[in-house]
């Protein structure tokens, strides 16, 4: 298997996207990769409610930021697949908006449950925030597996339930597949109708010259990187910082904090 798309396989991907708003990409992730990241997932998640004194809150599942917790959440921008997707529609400079686990937990549902879009704004034929639910359990009508409204992507209004629900697909798929959507598709979460969890994580990525849900250079200023691909740094915003003074706007290049292309 592959380590990479072909530019064919790339450009379908991305028209797919353009088009319906949408691409389901089986095998992006292998399978020891994705029971590690499982593992780890869990311990963030309960980090998160200890942080949160308990499991009473909306987003219970729902970890804001990964990089925060694992290396292996950073080492997922070295998969070319995935990273591939991405620029191939945001350009080689796009960054993380939002890094977010997509669990749900047993025998219920959370705030993804409603109707909604990820991102406020549409351009005509331009995509400033693109999705990719990345699959870490197989999705199926009994766990919760996404809904979303193909075509969608342009459409300001949210539609009925009832068209949303006739209309719409659903995401059934297996562990180590990657939905790539454009943030502006109108989806929702199901419901867990089972006795286990149903992880995934949530990756929006946007282009570098917009401003990151939370600063996440800043919030990992106290993790050591040393060992981080480069491409992985880039990915997370870290080559795309906005100098704080004088001193940093004024510096040589190889010592800018914005030092990355800005399509």
């Amino acid at each position: 298997m592959s380590d990479s798309f072909t530019q064919e396989q790339l450009s379908k991907f991305a028209e797919e996207i353009r088009t319906q708003g949408y691409t389901i990409v089986p095998d992006v992730l292998s399978p020891d990769f994705v029971s590690k990241a499982k593992i780890a997932l869990e311990e963030a998640i309960n980090k998160e409610a200890e942080y949160h004194q308990g499991t009473d809150y909306k987003d219970y599942g729902m970890v804001l930021l990964c990089s925060l917790y694992d290396r292996i959440f950073v080492e997922l921008f070295d998969n070319q697949k995935l990273t591939g997707v991405f620029n191939t529609v945001l350009g080689e400079g796009c960054i993380v908006y939002a890094y977010t686990s997509s669990s749900m937990p047993p025998n219920k549902t959370n705030f993804s449950r409603r109707i909604h879009v990820d991102s406020p704004r549409i351009i005509p034929n331009y995509i400033t925030n693109m999705g990719a639910t990345i699959l870490l359990d197989d999705f199926t009508e009994e766990n919760g597996a996404t809904y979303f409204l193909p075509y969608s992507q342009e459409r300001e209004a949210m539609p009925s339930e009832e068209e949303f629900y006739s209309k719409g697909k659903r995401l059934i798929a297996k562990a180590g597949t990657v939905w790539f959507f454009n943030a502006r598709i109108w989806h929702a979460g199901g419901d867990n109708k089972t006795q286990q969890w149903r992880h995934a994580l949530t990756i929006n990525m946007v282009r570098p010259w917009m401003k990151q849900r939370i600063d996440i250079p800043r919030a990992m200023s106290h993790i050591d990187l040393s060992w981080a691909s480069e491409q992985a740094k880039q990915k997370l915003g870290f080559l795309a910082q906005v100098p704080a003074n004088y001193d940093e706007y004024y510096a040589p290049p190889e010592l800018r904090k914005f030092k990355q292309k800005t399509e």
